[in-house]
């Protein structure tokens, strides 16, 4: 849980990032700079993780496994583990 939650807030904080290179580039080439458009860098940072986890929503995870068969017990007492089956 604690990876996922770490890749949203990097989504968030990808266009602060973007923009602290871009400030410290147009600093270094002597451009003007205007004031932090903090409003634009919230509103893409959360538009980024937003679509994130739209992504992964909708987005197939990993292979397919085939159909999974639970777990059984046995009028013995054995219990045969859940699996998966080929389709």
């Amino acid at each position: 849980m604690a990876r996922v939650i770490f890749i949203r807030v990097l989504f968030f904080l990808a266009p602060f990032a973007a923009y602290a290179l871009w400030r410290e580039v147009a600093r270094r080439t002597g451009r003007p700079m205007g004031s932090t458009p903090w409003t634009w860098l919230v509103a893409t940072g959360a538009t980024l993780a937003i679509l994130s986890l739209v992504g992964e929503a909708v987005l197939p995870h990993g292979a397919d496994h085939g159909r999974y068969v639970p777990a059984e017990t046995h009028a013995d007492g054995t219990v045969q583990p859940g699996h998966f089956e080929r389709r």
